[in-house]
């Protein structure tokens, strides 16, 4: 007996689906006041940090805390003491499955997404988790 083939299509979600494209930028020199208020502002749990248009680093809301928590003057305190230098980073052609293992692999929740040299946006794992929800939701 010839068991029929059976196909399953599995409708694959990519960062350009899910990514934030207002992503906040801000000078690795700014105060992590300005930073903060920028992500407040924003409703954003992270900032991408940037010299021109070079992807130097980017801080999240745990960076923040963290600073807050130093005892120092945030005003004072340079982004660029905080952040996480030359963050890991995907395009958007990245499948949603792959940025959250990147993101559990490596312990963060914010992954920036990049063509090149070019910042296209950042991806919160929030953002990957719900595409996986609503993929579930369909089938």
């Amino acid at each position: 007996m010839v068991s029929p083939m059976w196909a399953v299509v599995v409708e694959m979600s990519t960062l350009k689906d899910v990514m934030t494209t207002e992503a906040f930028t801000i000078s690795a020199d700014a105060s992590m006041v300005e930073a903060a208020t920028g992500m407040a502002k924003g409703k954003l749990g992270s900032a991408l940090i940037v010299q021109g248009s070079w992807l130097a680093g980017i801080i999240t809301e745990r960076d923040v805390l963290r600073a807050a928590a130093s005892g120092e003057d945030l005003n004072g305190v340079k982004v660029k003491d905080w952040m996480t230098k030359d963050p890991i980073t995907a395009s958007p052609d990245t499948d949603t499955e792959e940025a959250a293992a990147t993101m559990f692999t490596h312990g963060f929740r914010h992954l920036p997404v990049t063509e090149g040299n070019e910042i296209l946006g950042v991806v919160s794992l929030r953002d990957v988790l719900s595409a996986r929800i609503r993929r579930r939701s369909r089938s």
